[in-house]
């Protein structure tokens, strides 16, 4: 028996058909073990995906606050040389360290009345430690022949963009928008409030800054509870007093 299963087998070694067809049922079985491999590789992923466990990206608002008013500190703050300009809100003051510089240039040099702040003040607090950074964006409008050539060049140095409306030109007016990247430090809430707020009348509509964080999350299950965080102020920051700038530019 043993002799004829090795003449047999030597038989289809020697035979090219029976060869082929071997090679062709290897390479069927190894094709088949593939496809039970990579159906268990989804399968896997299949009970991985029942787990629930997915990770995105969260973002979360840590604090809304009410602008009062703009302005500089009265005097020069400990370890902050940069502070050149401050928004004044109900709950605490938020000291920009850059960006300021830019920002008063532009407020002290275009006409206030002309001037409209971008109501959505959104700053990015990347690590909750005190610090933000974000942008500062207004527009700038006029008349097209009240303009003078000093100012066409002041936009020019100062990266002002034509954003002209379909309403400003139904008016024969031009529109002229800035963008000033900012970062800065949150502070308690201004010494003088109650004095700033006595000076300024109320806004005609109210201006809001959000704080906001990203973090990315792995969510086990639907039931998972995220822990709500709060506004971190930079730590030792001491009140202090602010000059206003002299317009009242958010009305």
């Amino acid at each position: 028996m043993t002799k004829n299963t090795c003449t047999i087998r030597k038989e289809e070694s020697n035979n090219p058909v029976l060869k082929g067809l071997s090679f062709k049922t290897v390479m069927a079985s190894a094709s088949l073990a593939a496809l039970l491999a990579s159906s268990g590789c989804a399968t896997s992923s299949l009970l991985d995906s029942d787990n629930r466990v997915n990770t995105t990206t969260t973002k979360s608002v840590l604090s809304e606050d009410q602008i009062v008013a703009f302005g500089r500190p009265a005097q020069a703050l400990p370890k902050m040389p940069n502070a050149t300009m401050v928004i004044v809100g109900e709950k605490n003051s938020y000291v920009l360290t850059q960006g300021g510089t830019e920002m008063v240039n532009l407020l002290t040099n275009l006409t206030p009345k002309n001037i409209q702040v971008d109501n959505e003040m959104n700053f990015y607090v990347p690590n909750n430690d005190g610090y933000f950074q974000g942008e500062m964006k207004l527009s700038y409008a006029k008349l097209k022949d009240e303009f003078k050539r000093s100012d066409y060049q002041f936009f020019l140095q100062n990266n002002g963009k034509e954003c002209t409306s379909a309403s400003d030109q139904r008016i024969n007016a031009q529109r002229f928008c800035f963008s000033v990247p900012v970062k800065g430090a949150i502070y308690p809430q201004v010494s003088n409030l109650s004095l700033i707020q006595s000076n300024y009348r109320p806004l005609t509509k109210p201006y809001t800054v959000s704080f906001y964080t990203q973090s990315q999350q792995n969510q086990v299950s639907r039931s998972g509870a995220n822990t709500a965080q709060k506004l971190v102020l930079l730590p030792f920051a001491l009140a202090f007093d602010v000059v206003t700038f002299p317009f009242q530019l958010l009305e």
